[in-house]
């Protein structure tokens, strides 16, 4: 019995953001211009936490963190975008495919677990002030981030080879929100406005950056697969794996 028929994929074909040509070398420049504000921002934000030695606290070892996984989400995708505005035919190779994903899994897995470890930093420092040093020391500090990325190496892996993003995804989220509901619990215990001022301060920053990665994230990925909702998506999915990168940092900071 002879074989059947059968096709074997080996490239994709982008659709791209635009089908306007004469968009292409504006969205170029534009990208090109957010690009190297992403690099200058967040490379300026790990060399001055690195040499100001006023900055070596755990909040700022983590923020040190985030902004360089930022800088490695920001090159793993803007590079390949400028060069497919650039050219007629934007094809992508599987192999090429398989290997960006892969390493913007990693990128994403790990800035979720930062946030989760952050939104943890900040429970110890509202709630359990007295023994933050203790609990946030230099050695817990630098476990916890060795932890983030060898969870986003791991998790990225699954996800690829088998398609495993649930712990992924529900794990920090579920840290981040038992973290604020503490916090909040804690907040309410405090009796002095300027105490609560200041504990509302300290979490702002990073509810705004949780709010941006997960807001855009839901918004691309929990609508219908209509032909207007997937010129949403791509909108969404340009700002939080472009745009929310610049944002990040020093929206934290």
């Amino acid at each position: 019995m002879g074989p059947g028929n059968h096709s074997t994929m080996t490239e994709f074909i982008l659709a791209g953001l635009t089908d306007k040509p004469e968009l292409q070398l504006p969205l170029c420049l534009f990208f090109l211009g957010t690009y190297m504000v992403t690099v200058v921002g967040n490379l300026g934000m790990i060399t001055l936490i690195g040499l100001s030695s006023c900055l070596h606290t755990p909040m700022y070892h983590f923020l040190s963190s985030l902004s360089f996984i930022g800088l490695c989400q920001s090159t793993v995708i803007t590079p390949k975008m400028l060069v497919n505005f650039m050219t007629e035919k934007n094809t992508f190779s599987k192999p090429e495919c398989m290997t960006q994903l892969y390493f913007l899994l990693i990128c994403i897995i790990s800035e979720c677990q930062m946030l989760a470890v952050m939104a943890y930093d900040h429970y110890v420092d509202i709630c359990n002030p007295l023994l933050y040093n203790v609990t946030m020391s230099y050695q817990v500090c630098s476990w916890l981030v060795v932890e983030v990325y060898m969870i986003g190496l791991i998790g990225a892996t699954a996800h690829t080879v088998l398609f495993f993003s649930a712990f992924n995804i529900l794990a920090p989220t579920l840290t981040i929100l038992g973290s604020y509901v503490s916090i909040i619990a804690g907040i309410l215990g405090i009796h002095s406005t300027e105490g609560c001022s200041k504990a509302f301060s300290t979490c702002s920053s990073h509810i705004l950056a949780v709010t941006i990665l997960y807001g855009s994230a839901a918004f691309m990925y929990l609508q219908s697969s209509n032909v207007s909702s997937m010129d949403q998506g791509k909108v969404s999915s340009v700002f939080y794996t472009i745009i929310a990168l610049i944002l990040n940092p020093q929206t934290i900071a």
